[in-house]
């Protein structure tokens, strides 16, 4: 009972401190999925463009439960952060919970302490990224566990979140052939089955396939010389990170990773997750977006955890000394975590995750509901706030909504590429595009067919170029 009261206090305390400080945090990806959540929420169709069935969000799960308490508060995308939020606490028990069934007091500590703090998975607030750790951090504790119903739900959930969650029921459906041995448990088979099988069915009526077309563009993407692939973009992640705390705790992981399978193999199950994962989207040959990156925090925590543990037990004999030493090295990686996340929250437009086009964005979509036809459609490149504060159809320039624009990406090729071909094919009645960011698409559409009806500078949001808005005809 003392153990539920203290995860408790810890869950609210940290749910409603990321979500204070924290309250402001965008980036434009997440829009698209409001989008949608907002059109199902009007009865709409689970669309992003009204009657264009085509699957442009990767979260399922995640836009159902912001259609679904859109109705209570309507700030979607406040709503989709306080989500994170609270997945974040939840992460840190469930981290807690395993490593109490694994026997590993230190990794659990780091969890509840490292895992919620860390900027990565911060920087991810407002998308399903937090609530998708939380349910396949939540299917590793109740198996450790062999609740093995509660894990089932927890991954199928995590599935229904993100598809690439296939890795961890992958992983523990393998360990429990090979490990355990046991009879099948045949309700938690059931259990999975019965809440996956019914999205990919419609999905698959609905939409013609129960992928998303995101996962192809992306991979379009990734094949063009200007995009940095998701291998190398590990490096441009780890470059954010040259800061003494997180170089400390490198080395601590890899003393972690030194000693897993002398004392912690148990923990081998679970850092195959991460692996697995990154070898899984270095195949794929996706672009290297910063939230692709998240779901190997976890394994970093831990093998961190392990590090500590390990290192402090080789110097120190003594069991209080032991735990003071490793609890106070905790406290001061936290601190400096901290410290970090206090930076990145004053200022948001000067660390790498956020830039300033994102105020101009909102400003641009909300000028387009305002002052363009209900039936206008607008093509630009970057289609989530400007999508979602403007309330038109948009025509991606990226290929994300219109997944035929990404085919024409090749590796010598770039997005200006597809912004001809998706105008010659869907004729926008409206452009919204940045001067100068397509001088061949300025110079042979859009000087002839088209004039200046809005600019937006970008000197009031201290970003170096404008936006234009252009009627064409």
């Amino acid at each position: 009972m003392r153990k539920a009261i203290y995860a408790a206090i810890y869950f609210v305390g940290t749910s409603l401190l990321i979500n204070y400080f924290f309250s402001n945090w965008i980036y434009d990806d997440p829009f698209i999925t409001y989008r949608y959540a907002a059109n199902l929420q009007h009865g709409l169709g689970f669309v992003y463009n009204p009657n264009e069935h085509v699957l442009s969000t990767t979260t399922p799960l995640f836009t159902i439960l912001l259609a679904l308490f859109g109705n209570l508060w309507t700030d979607l995308p406040h709503l989709a952060r306080t989500i994170g939020a609270f997945s974040l606490g939840m992460g840190g028990i469930f981290l807690w919970d395993l490593a109490q069934t694994w026997k590993s007091p230190l990794v659990g500590w780091a969890g509840l302490l490292l895992y919620p703090a860390f900027p990565l998975l911060l920087a991810t607030l407002g998308s399903e990224t937090p609530l998708y750790l939380a349910f396949c951090l939540g299917g590793f504790a109740f198996y450790a566990r062999k609740s093995y119903s509660l894990a089932a739900i927890c991954v199928a959930l995590a599935v229904l979140t993100r598809p690439d969650g296939v890795v961890v029921a992958f992983l523990l459906v393998a360990h429990f052939c090979v490990r355990i041995r046991r009879p099948v448990p045949w309700r938690a088979l059931g259990l999975f089955i019965g809440l996956t099988i019914p999205w990919f069915i419609f999905a698959w009526i609905y939409f013609g396939s129960p992928l998303p077309v995101t996962l192809a563009v992306k991979q379009h993407q990734g094949s063009m010389a200007i995009s940095q692939p998701f291998a190398p973009g590990l490096l441009t992640i780890l470059e954010w990170y040259a800061w003494w705390p997180y170089l400390f705790e490198a080395g601590l992981s890899l003393v972690g990773l030194i000693f897993l399978f002398r004392r912690a193999r148990d923990w081998a199950l679970f850092l195959a997750w991460p692996v697995l994962y990154f070898l899984l989207y270095w195949a794929m040959g996706v672009s290297g977006y910063f939230w692709y990156y998240a779901p190997l925090v976890p394994g970093f925590i831990v093998l961190v955890g392990l590090g500590i543990s390990n290192i402090s037990g080789l110097f120190i004999s003594n069991r209080m000394v032991f735990s003071t030493t490793a609890t106070a090295l905790l406290l001061v990686l936290t601190s400096a975590q901290m410290v970090h996340l206090q930076e990145m929250r004053q200022h948001p437009y000067q660390r790498l995750f956020v830039d300033n086009r994102l105020a101009m964005y909102r400003a641009a979509g909300e000028w387009l509901r305002d002052h363009t036809p209900p039936t206008a459609s607008i093509g630009t490149l970057e289609v989530g706030i400007i999508g979602f504060y403007g309330e038109r159809r948009m025509i991606d320039f990226a290929g994300l909504i219109q997944p035929d624009v990404s085919a024409q990406f090749t590796r010598y090729s770039n997005y200006e590429a597809g912004a001809l071909w998706a105008i010659e094919h869907y004729r926008p009645d409206y452009l919204l595009i940045f001067e100068n960011q397509f001088p061949e698409l300025e110079r042979w559409y859009v000087a002839p067919h088209c004039h200046i009806i809005q600019r937006f500078p970008g000197q009031p949001y201290a970003y170096s170029n404008n936006i234009n808005v252009y009627i064409c005809r």
